[in-house]
């Protein structure tokens, strides 16, 4: 009996109490997570702002939070509202925190991370160094919790006052894909070299398709670097999407090369200036371009955009964060 004791105790310690703050864009996703586990009880903070526009930030149940696991789900959508976020960040884990985690599905600056001539600045590491400079807590260093940076280095952006777990939401395309009738007549593939390197591992029981761009005078060309493509249901895969037009010219190329159907899966969806449109069924030539496409919940402002609107499909993030909180 005592050992049972001990060992209910032990299971008990495994599992931590969270209180999840969140932004104001990351609403809808934060009580997904919360609906995830009895363990995340969602908290709030008054965004207001005072007359000149500068935040005028307040944390309900600050008192409450001393010797408390905490998180705060960000939602870094635009320069406008990382400042009002970091001011919260930052002033979490100073309230005698027992841990701190911070969920960035998406971190934004990830495309920018390489310097290629004097004078570009590698905001990728401008961000990471802010991040890394969050106070620690009670429990020690921030965990930073990402879902399929751009760039695999980035992970060596980050000091050592914070812990970055990169994860990645290729578990729930795989599910989805699983779910289909034609299952096991799927194949992926890779719009360039980058995306096979980020996740080829991960899909390796599909059967494989990489394209390449090259430069034909002033154009660049898309086209098909090794695999067949031939009378399967083929599923691009990459790990963001801005304007979507390499997506289009993989669509094409695997059309041509006897692709029974084409979808596309990215974790974020971006889509600046509403480019999701050009991929909807209402869009004329559109109709039989893409079966299904399938973005996740990091960008909240592209999953109200696309809602109910075809080929689009919203793979939540919010089991895995739910788990990630708990790690």
């Amino acid at each position: 009996m005592e050992v049972d004791k001990v060992e209910a105790q032990n299971q008990q310690q495994k599992h931590k109490q969270v209180h999840l703050f969140y932004c104001l864009e990351s609403e809808e996703l934060a009580r997904k997570v919360a609906g995830h586990s009895d363990l995340i009880t969602l908290q709030s903070i008054n965004w207001r702002n005072f007359d000149d526009g500068f935040p005028n930030l307040f944390i309900n149940n600050a008192e409450d939070l001393r010797g408390q696991h905490v998180a705060f789900l960000a939602c870094f959508s635009s320069p406008g509202v990382i400042f009002e976020q970091l001011s919260v960040i930052y002033a979490l884990p100073r309230l005698f925190a027992a841990s701190f985690t911070l969920v960035l599905p998406f971190f934004p600056t990830g495309s920018f991370e390489r310097m290629e001539e004097e004078g570009d600045v590698a905001t990728a590491f401008t961000m990471a160094r802010i991040l890394s400079n969050i106070p620690i807590s009670r429990g020690g260093p921030t965990s930073l919790v990402i879902y399929d940076i751009h760039a695999l280095q980035e992970r060596f952006y980050f000091g050592d006052q914070v812990l970055p777990l990169f994860v990645t939401g290729i578990p729930l395309l795989k599910q989805r894909l699983h779910q289909l009738p034609e299952s096991d007549k799927i194949a992926v593939a890779f719009p360039d070299d980058g995306a096979w390197k980020r996740f080829h591992k991960l899909l390796d029981h599909f059967p494989m398709v990489v394209c390449v761009k090259v430069r034909e005078g002033d154009e660049r060309i898309v086209r098909i670097k090794e695999g067949n493509p031939a009378a399967y249901h083929v599923v691009i895969v990459d790990d963001l999407v801005q304007s979507g037009g390499t997506l289009v010219e993989c669509q094409k190329v695997l059309a041509a090369h006897g692709a029974a159907k084409v979808s596309a899966y990215v974790t974020h969806g971006v889509f600046p200036k509403r480019s999701w449109e050009r991929f909807t069924h209402k869009n004329e030539g559109m109709e039989n371009a893409f079966a299904y496409f399938w973005i996740t919940d990091s960008c909240p402002h592209t999953v109200k955009a696309i809602a109910n609107k075809r080929p689009f499909e919203v793979l939540s993030l919010a089991g895995s964060i739910a788990d990630a909180l708990q790690i």
